[in-house]
């Protein structure tokens, strides 16, 4: 990675700034990159899981050690030996729009949900039926017991948020929603918003807190700030520069050879915020040629050295990353050696032109979409295409920002008609925990995430331990799960990295957990 000069104090005085009068300073925040989708249904972006936090509430959050927690809803009672789930909404919950939020809201929002994430075949095939028979109360009747309830309803990506029926109900989950009401600590102020640049949040005062200490995304979201502000700054060193001079507040992503410099500055704090870091994965197209040939993408894992990567992305510093790694979280209980020797040995650029050509690759281009305004998606970039240029993979390496390509990975076109071969992608690391959430590795085709994997043996380690009597069949098929992952690379792990984050020393209050949350922040 180069490292980047700084800007003048004067070019970055000259940042925009709304000129708009409010009692309160506002807290300035800079996002990892654009906020370019609004509906956390419809996309698994990171800006958007961060921005559905502050706008939308769910049924069930994470807390700090990312276990689920009652949230909107009160509690909830098991009984028919475990095949019935009577959920009650907190009381006095209203909607952005002033309107009561209502148990029909939430069932229509289950459904949309459900309707488009990956696991909704997982939870289809234990659902009977969901009913509202009053407006707090929420009925689960199950085909089997599922304990795993709500784990699955406190999901992060693409979350299960709540919203009014009329919304709901109505907006095809395969289309983005546009109007935005939610019932979270924070309004969308979607007047102020311009995409590329601005967006803009106040505090939603009709908001109740949970009586209880907050943690992560659960408990009591006290909001102690009247107005938030995104402001988008593509080039780090440009927001760094203006971190130092107090013209922002929080930088969510500074880039990691700037952080020497952030650590020395007067006024400014570093940490660590995020305790579970990210994986970084890349997303190969599983429908679309070369990609959907599993000699070639074992062949594309083989050439890539994840401890390259990680370097490039987050620095020397081995505090900052985890490599190698399999499917699962290196520290992680599920963590097992099935497949492991595959990434803990070098496969040098001969050994994988022979996987190439016992893969019979014929020198078909791969569109690899890379993201130069997201910067770890940048560093993955840059290093992986050239190790696949170095192995002779026929590469057409479309520069991009990050907006485009979740525009873009939707669509199921061959490469010559506009499609796309492969991403590269970051997933929340505790997802990685076990096989319950992990999204970049369900394996169920149509339904399963952009790039579309169909595996059946993955899949019925997925059910299997769903299923599991005990935590020894667990580990059995997490090891299943591990070993099938590797035979069939529905993603290719890239490693775990644990991004430091920054801000002026007048803010306080931050909360850890896996995404920059704004209750509890104070600015002094």
């Amino acid at each position: 990675m180069k490292r980047r000069t700084f800007l003048t104090a004067t070019a970055a005085a000259t940042l925009a700034r709304p000129a708009i009068a409010t009692a309160a300073k506002p807290l300035i925040f800079v996002p990892q990159t654009n906020l370019t989708s609004l509906d956390p249904v419809w996309t698994t972006a990171t800006p958007t899981r961060n921005f559905a936090f502050m706008v939308y509430d769910m049924l069930y959050g994470r807390d700090e050690q990312y276990g689920p927690r009652p949230q909107m809803v009160e509690g909830h009672v098991i009984d028919d030996d475990g095949k019935r789930w009577t959920m009650k909404l907190r009381e006095g919950m209203l909607w952005h729009d002033g309107t009561p939020v209502l148990a029909r809201d939430c069932l229509a929002s289950l459904k949309r949900w459900m309707a488009r994430d990956a696991v909704s075949t997982t939870i289809n095939l234990r659902v009977d039926a969901i009913e509202a028979p009053d407006d707090r109360t929420l009925v689960w009747r199950l085909r089997k017991p599922f304990p795993l309830l709500p784990h699955f309803l406190s999901k992060v990506q693409p979350q299960p948020v709540m919203m009014p029926e009329r919304i709901a109900a109505t907006v095809d989950p395969f289309k983005q929603v546009t109007e935005i009401v939610g019932s979270g600590p924070f309004r969308f102020k979607a007047d102020e918003y311009v995409s590329g640049s601005l967006a803009v949040f106040t505090k939603f005062e009709a908001y109740k807190p949970r009586n209880e200490p907050v943690s992560y995304g659960a408990g009591g979201k006290h909001v102690m700030l009247d107005r938030v502000e995104w402001h988008v700054i593509p080039d780090s060193a440009t927001a760094a520069n203006a971190l130092t001079a107090g013209e922002v507040d929080w930088l969510e992503l500074p880039q990691p050879d700037l952080l020497p410099m952030l650590k020395s500055a007067r006024g400014v704090t570093t940490g660590l915020l995020d305790l579970f870091g990210t994986v970084g994965v890349l997303r190969p197209n599983h429908l679309s040629v070369p990609t959907n040939n599993v000699g070639v993408r074992r062949a594309m894992f083989a050439a890539i050295d994840q401890k390259e990567v990680m370097t490039a992305t987050m620095g020397d510093d081995p505090a900052t990353w985890r490599a190698p790694m399999g499917y699962f979280l290196p520290t992680s209980k599920s963590a097992n050696d099935a497949g492991m020797e595959f990434v803990r040995q070098r496969h040098s650029v001969d050994a994988v032109k022979r996987m190439l050509d016992a893969a019979k690759y014929g020198g078909e281009k791969i569109v690899f979409m890379h993201p130069t305004d997201q910067l770890a998606y940048n560093a993955f970039s840059l290093v992986v295409v050239d190790a696949f240029h170095k192995v002779g993979l026929n590469v057409d390496e479309q520069m991009t920002d990050w907006g485009t390509v979740t525009q873009r990975r939707p669509s199921k076109e061959p490469v010559d008609k506009g499609g796309w071969s492969m991403f590269p992608a970051g997933a929340p690391g505790p997802e990685y925990n076990d096989p319950l959430l992990a999204n970049t590795l369900r394996s169920n085709g149509a339904k399963a995430w952009f790039g579309w994997p169909d595996d059946p043996a993955l899949e019925a380690a997925y059910e299997g331990w769903i299923d599991a009597p005990n935590e020894t069949e667990r580990r059995k098929q997490e090891i299943a799960f591990q070993t099938a992952a590797f035979a069939s690379v529905p993603s290719i792990p890239l490693g775990q990295y644990l991004p430091h984050g920054a801000w002026r020393s007048n803010v306080t209050g931050l909360v850890k957990g896996s995404a920059p949350v704004f209750w509890g922040v104070k600015k002094e």
